[in-house]
């Protein structure tokens, strides 16, 4: 359909004739086009991606190809369905279109064209709709790919991009994103959570990086900080769900500053991260949680004041010998209880559950305060030092589920 604004006295006529010969001749040069490329089998034009430079410091297209191929191999156990040998043919040819005279002219058509050669060539069907599907999601209302295959390849070719950018300090820097990083990040998460996969984002960052050939100590800085950077776009990507962001970054933040995990380990996985926050939410609706939430606010600015004070650390497990007073033998046989109690929770992923157990903490806390002096100079101040210990307890309880010194109100 044209469209002109304008009235001519032939109705319209030298209008539409002139708009049919522009179309004409761009209809003959795609079928020219297309006829030439078929002479050249896709496979064989990968070689020629070695004259594509992908960017100055990252190597040429080829090396993103075979980056991609050995990428997606690593992905496939996570994606349910996925061949390893088709994701490793579609990750590898996925750029090859690159080189065909149809791209160069209409370059829009970047892997729709690798699709139809692939199938002109004979290849899989899976193997070609993962050609055409590895750029998807293109932006927030494009379509996610659910194909198995297809997934492994989009992941492969946004995971990619996001190593080798942040590994050479290419990052976006307020509204500057000339490398569309924050795309790929979302790409990345809607492909992850439309899709519902368990994939472990360390470990897939830590894969790329490899690919890479990345010193183990500059894979290690780049995946923990692409972490965060993947939380703040999570946090965009479910604000218009009504997603508190506060939730997200306390579910997240488990793992601490720039992704150095607090208890030893990552909230990588974003299924169990949104489960998570799910469960906060409901726990934080309740009386309970509410109050709780001010007693580990407590707790935790009374340890870090005075830690800061004293330049120590209260982390050491308590002395049961030097708990005298009931409020105090009480919480430390309820923190033993319960922090087992969410521990097994934790294990099943049940973290509902999880804040039923912590729940049951409010009143032996509530109780500790109203009745314990905390910084008391009796016995040389032994018992100090231990109260300051049973609060450092209620903490890392809490924070086994969740960091809840994020949460906001």
């Amino acid at each position: 359909m044209f469209v002109a604004n304008n009235l001519t006295a032939d109705d319209g006529k030298t209008i539409v004739a002139g708009n049919e010969r522009v179309l004409r001749a761009r209809l003959a040069d795609a079928r020219f086009f297309w006829d030439q490329d078929r002479k050249v089998r896709l496979e064989d034009r990968v070689e020629a991606l070695k004259d594509r430079v992908y960017y100055e410091k990252l190597g040429t297209v080829y090396d993103k190809a075979r980056r991609m191929e050995a990428l997606a191999e690593s992905l496939v156990a996570y994606v349910p369905g996925a061949d390893a040998a088709r994701a490793r043919r579609a990750a590898l040819l996925a750029k090859a279109d690159l080189s065909t005279g149809m791209v160069g002219e209409f370059p829009e058509l970047q892997g729709t064209m690798g699709r139809y050669y692939a199938l002109h060539d004979g290849a899989d069907a899976r193997v070609a709709d993962g050609i055409a599907d590895h750029y998807k999601p293109l932006g927030p209302n494009d379509i996610c790919p659910t194909a198995p295959d297809s997934i492994v390849v989009a992941l492969a070719d946004k995971l990619d991009a996001l190593v080798a950018f942040f590994s050479i300090g290419e990052k976006p820097t307020g509204s500057r994103d000339p490398f569309a990083l924050r795309r790929a990040a979302l790409g990345t998460i809607r492909l992850i959570l439309e899709n519902e996969l368990r994939l472990p984002l360390m470990y897939a960052l830590l894969k790329a990086a490899a690919a890479r050939r990345l010193r183990m100590e500059h894979s290690s800085a780049v995946a923990t900080e692409l972490l965060s950077f993947v939380a703040d776009r999570l946090k965009v990507h479910l604000r218009e769900s009504g997603v508190r962001h506060d939730l997200i970054a306390a579910a997240f933040e488990q793992v601490g500053v720039m992704g150095i995990a607090r208890h030893g380990k990552y909230e990588d996985d974003l299924i169990r991260l949104l489960a998570k926050v799910d469960a906060l939410k409901a726990f934080l609706g309740t009386d309970d949680g509410a109050n709780l939430l001010i007693a580990y606010r407590r707790a935790s600015n009374i340890v870090t004041i005075e830690e800061r004070r004293d330049k120590l650390q209260y982390g050491q497990e308590f002395d049961r010998n030097l708990l005298k007073q009931d409020e105090e033998t009480v919480l430390a046989a309820s923190l033993h209880t319960i922090g087992g109690e969410v521990k097994e929770a934790l294990k099943r992923e049940d973290f509902h559950g999880s804040m039923r157990s912590l729940a049951r903490l409010r009143r032996p806390v509530d109780e500790f305060f109203d009745k314990v002096t905390v910084n008391t100079d009796a016995e040389q101040g032994q018992l100090r030092v231990n109260r300051l210990r049973l609060l450092t307890r209620i903490r890392n309880t809490m924070d086994q589920v969740a960091d809840f010194s994020q949460i906001e109100g």
